[in-house]
């Protein structure tokens, strides 16, 4: 049984799924087995990948194109004890796993390791483009996990996919990748990863991950991602459900102090004020809203909210009539929704304008 499973997506990369292979394939750590999993590539990906004889390699095609790759290679094939994700189009360096591995030996307390990164463009060189968010945003200091999830909960993800190293048992603790998600499906295992377990961001650069010209990555500009976005992030604020004591509450959100009571506390409401207390997503205040009807539809709970925190379906009204769920105030500036995702959508999730990175580029 191999230490570590590498899970190589491959769709459509023709002109770099060689080099990704190479990469694994000359890694100073050589306790692994490869995955090649080809999503109905339309090139001559997987011709390619036929090319290759090296025993540690298991290579599988589906006939059409299915996405989620990687839950079925986790699933049906990988027998490592950590799993290691690689794309296509991106390049490892040589000891990235050596290293990665080195401190999941000697650190129980991490379920998954990633790195900081460089950033190439379609031809392979340093991207020039110094001020592209690319350059930048996977290269992060660590946190604790709470206060991971205070980040990703305000900034969205920051956290490269081909960098990962994760123990395997973490996917039987926290679930396989989110069906539905194309966009950001890794992002959501973050924050499902960080309510269980410590990660670590090594600071050495030991990816090389490519961008490609005319927003041509899965998380490009284009107006089906920037919509899509939305719909998605929407549903992984609902991870912060799980929230269950205040200790927890106040640990990823310090302002929830001061909804503090002697009599208790109702965690879905004080997620709720914290939501619409955040000024920069539209989808904050869209699950806000939507919480706080169910809560005050709730008997029970209502009474309990009004006990607590003097709040009832009259405020509830105040509060609909007060924060524009739809248009984020700009009902009445001529801007429509869809003029609106174009814009603010767009600036506000420039952090996760990489996060399909395994989904459509058969990093699925």
């Amino acid at each position: 049984m191999p230490k570590v499973s590498v899970i190589l997506t491959s769709f459509n990369h023709e002109k770099y799924i060689r080099e990704a292979i190479d990469s694994v394939l000359a890694q100073t750590f050589t306790d692994f087995e490869l995955i090649i999993w080809d999503d109905a590539s339309t090139d001559n990906s997987w011709q390619i990948i036929k090319e290759y004889s090296d025993v540690r390699i298991k290579a599988y095609r589906n006939e059409t194109n299915q996405r989620y790759v990687i839950n079925r290679a986790l699933k049906e094939v990988a027998s490592g004890e950590y799993i290691a994700i690689n794309h296509s189009d991106d390049i490892w360096v040589k000891d990235k796993l050596e290293k990665q591995v080195a401190f999941l030996e000697s650190n129980f307390g991490f379920g998954a390791v990633f790195s900081n990164t460089l950033t190439i463009g379609e031809d392979g060189n340093l991207l020039r483009d110094l001020n592209h968010v690319y350059t930048k945003i996977f290269n992060q200091p660590n946190r604790t996990r709470y206060e991971w999830l205070n980040y990703f909960f305000y900034n969205g993800n920051a956290l490269c996919h081909p960098s990962l190293l994760i123990r395997k048992q973490c996917f039987d603790v926290c679930g396989l990748y989110r069906y539905g998600l194309a966009q950001l499906p890794d992002f959501d295992m973050w924050v499902r990863l960080c309510f269980k377990y410590e990660i670590y961001v090594m600071p050495e650069k030991l990816v090389y991950f490519r961008v490609r010209d005319n927003e041509a990555n899965t998380s490009g500009n284009r107006p089906e991602v920037r919509t899509r976005v939305a719909a998605e992030f929407l549903n992984i604020l609902r991870n912060y459900l799980q929230i269950e004591t205040f200790e927890d509450l106040v640990a990823i959100f310090p302002q929830a102090k001061k909804y503090y009571r002697l009599e208790g506390f109702e965690s879905k409401f004080v997620l709720c004020m914290i939501l619409l207390e955040d000024s920069t997503f539209i989808f904050s205040k869209l699950l806000s809203i939507e919480l706080l009807f169910d809560l005050i539809g709730d008997a029970t709970k209502a009474k309990k909210i009004k006990s607590l925190y003097n709040f009832d379906y009259l405020d509830l009204i105040k509060i609909t009539g007060r924060y524009d769920s739809f248009s984020q105030g700009y009902s009445n500036s001529g801007l429509e929704l869809g003029q609106l995702l174009s814009s603010v959508s767009w600036r506000i999730t420039r952090p996760l304008r990489w996060a399909g990175s395994f989904f459509s580029r058969s990093k699925k």
